[in-house]
């Protein structure tokens, strides 16, 4: 089948109308009609070809929300008009290691994206949300709890999983002191989830101006990176810092910041630390530098329930597809609180 779609054609060209193909239902998947997608800051890096393996025409757009309109004679767990979601991937081996964890993020043999990727069954190229239709194996098909608004539940496939599954691996709850850096798309919902799980939450930020917010958004502190004396009185106190930055920049300053056996987790930036980390600041009080990617269908699931049951969705502004390019050119100068979520009906107007 043929769907009406926006793509990127080149690197260096803005996205425009696109018809792009879907592979006809198989037994196994869901065939949805996307109402609403989040726009990642990652669509934006791909579309330009930011981590060099873009491959063109792309449709960007892993943030999908929308209703199923189909499914194949194997799926039992989905009905026509049932509420779902797809985030950031469609398939995997569903066999290594990390799979039977129930962690397709890291599968071994790689997971296959929901744009940008190729089909591993059929070979053809993964077309994302910047469209108006899209088919996936069920088992990457996610439930969307009744009450939560579809508009901004779009974010929590991307943002919400991303800082969530740190927060549960690392075990957050009642008791522990979490910190978060960067205060965007990915920050406030860490501020959100943090909170809701009962930590004591502060944000680190080089904005004075963003304390207002970040108060509203469920931080009980707000500390000023650049301010010397405040990172001093902060010093041994965080079990997990979830860092949002998506550029290279300095974690030395927040190392001293941890308690005893915390961590700082990566989930915003790729790529080399620059300046390096002083191990120093790490063997005086057995702390780590981790990373963490998305999260598992499993975990996304718990997670959109726990969502559901606390009504937490994702700061939004709601856009037409006709203005993604002006939204990439906003997004670059942090100009969205906290997320932009294009309504599809602008693709079928």
């Amino acid at each position: 089948m043929h769907v009406s779609a926006y793509a990127a054609q080149s690197a260096t060209t803005p996205l425009v109308p696109f018809t792009a193909a879907r592979r006809e239902p198989r037994p196994d998947d869901v065939t949805i009609d996307i109402a609403y997608c989040g726009v990642c800051h990652s669509d934006l890096h791909q579309a330009r070809n930011d981590w060099g393996n873009s491959k063109f025409p792309m449709v960007p757009g892993h943030e999908i929300i929308g209703r199923v309109t189909a499914v194949g004679t194997a799926v039992t767990r989905f009905a026509v008009g049932d509420q779902v979601g797809v985030g950031c991937m469609v398939d995997s081996c569903q066999q290594c290691a990390s799979c039977s964890r129930g962690l397709e993020q890291y599968c071994e043999k790689g997971s296959t994206l929901t744009y940008n990727g190729v089909d591993r069954r059929d070979g053809l190229p993964t077309f994302g949300g910047y469209s108006e239709r899209i088919v996936v194996n069920d088992k990457f098909v996610v439930k969307i709890p009744d009450g939560l608004d579809l508009a901004g539940a779009a974010p929590l496939l991307c943002a919400g999983i991303t800082t969530w599954s740190p927060l549960r691996q690392w075990n957050i709850g009642h008791g522990n002191k979490v910190a978060v850096v960067g205060l965007g798309g990915l920050g406030h919902m860490a501020l959100k989830l943090a909170r809701a799980l009962g930590a004591e939450v502060t944000l680190f930020t080089r904005s004075p101006d963003k304390e207002a917010d970040a108060r509203a958004l469920g931080a009980h502190h707000v500390v000023l990176s650049t301010d010397s004396a405040q990172m001093k009185a902060s010093a041994r106190q965080f079990d997990l810092i979830i860092d949002t930055v998506p550029y290279a920049h300095d974690l030395n300053p927040y190392l001293p910041t941890l308690a005893l056996d915390g961590t700082i987790v990566l989930v915003g930036y790729l790529g080399p630390l620059n300046p390096p980390v002083n191990s120093m600041l790490l063997i005086g009080g057995r702390k780590s530098v981790a990373g963490s990617a998305i999260g598992g269908i499993a975990e996304t699931q718990e997670m959109l329930d726990f969502c559901g049951e606390h009504g937490i969705t994702s700061d939004i502004e709601v856009i037409r597809m006709q203005d993604i390019n002006a939204a990439y050119e906003r997004m670059l100068k942090s100009d969205v609180k906290y997320r932009f979520v294009i309504d599809l009906a602008s693709l079928r107007a």
